[in-house]
Order: C-alpha cells, then structure tokens, then sequence
C-alpha cells in the first residue's frame, strides 16, 4: 500500500523551507529546498496551508530560545494544513484531515511547504474559520489558559489581574477568565480599553496614564504578559497565598517569598485537549480570534522584521500564507 507521503515524494521530493544556519536578526533567514520528511511514530506529515508567527520565533532565530536549538533549523511552530501522512501509533487523525496545532516541543519546522509535527500536539481545526485564522491560535491560546487555569489554579469568583491585556495572548486570557466567571482586571493602552472591555475585562487600566495598584488589591493572581518593573510591582497588589504567573521571564522568587506568595515562569504545553477544548469554544462563537498581517511564506524575513519592530503592521497575530 502506498502512503501519501510516498505519493508526495515520486513527484516532488523536495519543498521550500525558511530556515537558519546561524543565528542572528531577521536577514539570517533563508529559503532552503530541502527533502519532504517522513512521519516517525506518533507523528504525522501536514501539507502546511498556514503558519503563525510569534516573538518564540524571533527568539529562536537570533539564538535567545529558552531551549537547545542545534543548527540548522526550520523556523515556526503554530501550523494549520491537511494531512499527508501519519506514522506508527497515530489514531486520532488521518490522510486528508483539516488540522492545526504545534509541530513540537522545540517550536521550530512550520515555515515551509510540509512539517512534521507530533501528533499530540495537533487537533482537528476549528469548522468555522480557515486555516490562516487556525494557525493564528495554537501558542498563544493554550498559553493563556494554563496560566490562568493551570498554572495560577483559579476558579469561579476569583480576581485576576491580567497585563498586556491588549495582546495576543492577553485577548485570549481576557476571555478565558471571563466565560470562567472570574473578575477581570485588566492593563492596556487608552487605544485598546473599548476591546479589551468588549472581550470581558470588568475594570480596564490605561497603564499609560494610570496606576493598576490603584485599581488592583489583594488579587488572586497576577497574569504577567509584561515583565520588567510591572512584574515586580504586581508583587504588591497580590493577597497572601496568591499567585504571580508570567509568560515572559522568571520572577524575583525572594519577594515572592517575602510577600507570601507563588510565583512562577512557565513554558507552555500545547496537547491535543486543550486544542480540541479551543477548537470547540472557537466553533460555538464563544472566542473570538484575532489575526493581524498575512504575508506570503517567502515573506518571512518581512514577518520577523514586523516582530522587531522595524516594519509597522498590524495589531494581531502575524500568519505566512503558504501558496
């Protein structure tokens, strides 16, 4: 029996990949052709229609990952696509299934024509939007829920103090603690306050202008999508026992101790639930996504310059459009 991925390689063994071979800024990307990879187990093949791109990508690029990454390597890590093939011990997917998700727990291989991902990383994608709004979800989604529910542990009645609110991840973790009948307040730039409070957030606090301690006491987390001298301030607005949780650099765990709460950095964990759970809430109308630029795949130097901010673009996640 022939595979699709057998199919794929007699009429064309290779395919475009946007890749690094050192790392540095944005022009160190180059498109590659390299050989169509082949699912191992519990692994599949996707035909990539769409990959995200996020700040993790820049700083796997210019050799700042908070993880080990030999070179070279195919930049991305947020996909949506069909599948071309599955390896051993796959069962939840198919040949020719819609999906999306993360290709692995490194967050590199999207940035081309095919990817190998680990299939616990990947769901069905969502009926009700295409796939460059599905690649637009995976990282920043399943971040901002375990930080609320995972990693900061809250529940129903709860209050949380959600910065950078504004955000890609933060517009999600607005949501999220919403519809999970939490008490939202939330930090973001006057230009932003109208959406944030539209996405759930009670109490909205213009950082620019106004300080959230003024509006924040005795919390019960803190979601920190900010760092530097926000994160340290937050430790003051936190009730005793309450949690600091940041998405962004490792906290000052002798203050935490100081003030009498957790406080942790975390590394997300994209698995298949907690996709399938988004992929449900997104097909309901009950999360609403947010996708700024797409740029064709050969634009991605032009992607990673937008991260830097050398090129303006738009608020939203940035998607390369594989043709």
């Amino acid at each position: 029996m022939t595979t699709s991925a057998e199919n794929v390689a007699k009429t064309d063994k290779t395919m475009k990949a946007y890749r690094v071979h050192a790392f540095g800024p944005p022009e160190a990307i180059i498109q590659d052709q390299v050989d169509i990879p082949a699912p191992g187990k519990e692994e599949v093949l996707i035909k990539v229609h769409a990959a995200g791109v996020g700040p993790w990508d820049g700083w796997i690029r210019s050799g700042n990952s908070a993880l080990p990454q030999p070179l070279p390597l195919t930049l991305g890590s947020d996909l949506s696509g069909t599948i071309e093939a599955v390896g051993e011990g796959v069962t939840h997917v198919a040949c020719g299934d819609a999906v999306y998700g993360v290709t692995n727990p490194r967050f590199i291989g999207a940035y081309a024509q095919y990817a190998i991902a680990v299939a616990g990383m990947i769901a069905a994608k969502p009926k009700s939007i295409g796939h460059v709004e599905a690649a637009s979800i995976p990282v920043i989604a399943v971040t901002a829920r375990q930080a609320l529910f995972d990693h900061a542990k809250l529940t129903a009645g709860q209050t949380v103090l959600i910065h950078g609110a504004a955000g890609n991840v933060g517009a999600y973790a607005v949501q999220f603690a919403h519809k999970a009948g939490l008490k939202v307040i939330a930090t973001a730039s006057g230009g932003d306050i109208d959406t944030v409070k539209r996405l759930g957030a009670d109490v909205v606090v213009d950082f620019r202008s106004q300080r959230f301690e003024d509006f924040a006491r005795d919390v019960d987390a803190v979601i920190d999508l900010v760092g530097g001298e926000t994160q340290t301030r937050s430790f003051a607005v936190l009730k005793q026992g309450g949690r600091l949780i940041s998405a962004v650099s490792q906290p000052d765990q002798e203050l935490a101790k100081a003030k009498g709460v957790e406080a942790l950095f975390f590394l997300v964990n994209v698995t298949t639930k907690e996709l399938r759970d988004i992929a449900a809430m997104v097909d309901a109308g009950e999360l609403e996504t947010n996708v700024g630029d797409v740029l064709p795949l050969d634009a991605a130097i032009t992607a990673h310059e937008m991260l830097e901010g050398k090129r303006p673009h738009a608020k939203g996640k940035i998607v390369l459009q594989v043709a």
